[in-house]
C-alpha cells in the first residue's frame, strides 16, 4: 500500500483551512495536491476531529490484523482436513 506523505492530522488540517473559506485551488495549489485527492479526503475524512482519525487508524490496523488472522486459521483447518482425509 502507498504510503502518503500527509498525516490524518494534516489532511484534517487542509480540510479545516478549506472550510475557514479558502478556495479548493488555493488550498491545492498551496500544498502540492490535486483536486481529485483533496476530493477523495474530503469524502474519508469529513467532520473528523484528530482523535477521531487517530482511532479510525486504529480501527483499521486492527482489523487488518484480525482479517490476517483469520486467513491464517481458515488455512490451517483447511489444511487439517485434507490430511485427514487421505489417511482415513
Amino acid at each position: 500500500m502507498k504510503r502518503t506523505r500527509f498525516s490524518e492530522e494534516q489532511i484534517i488540517g487542509i480540510l479545516k483551512q478549506h472550510e475557514s473559506g479558502i478556495s479548493t485551488a488555493d488550498v491545492c495549489r498551496e500544498h502540492g495536491i490535486s483536486s481529485a485527492t483533496f476530493y477523495k479526503w474530503k469524502a474519508k475524512f469529513r467532520g473528523l476531529e484528530v482523535s477521531d482519525a487517530r482511532r479510525l487508524k486504529a480501527l483499521e490496523d486492527e482489523n487488518a490484523k484480525l482479517k490476517k488472522l483469520l486467513a491464517e486459521q481458515l488455512l490451517d483447518n483447511a489444511m487439517l482436513k485434507d490430511v485427514a482425509s487421505k489417511k482415513w
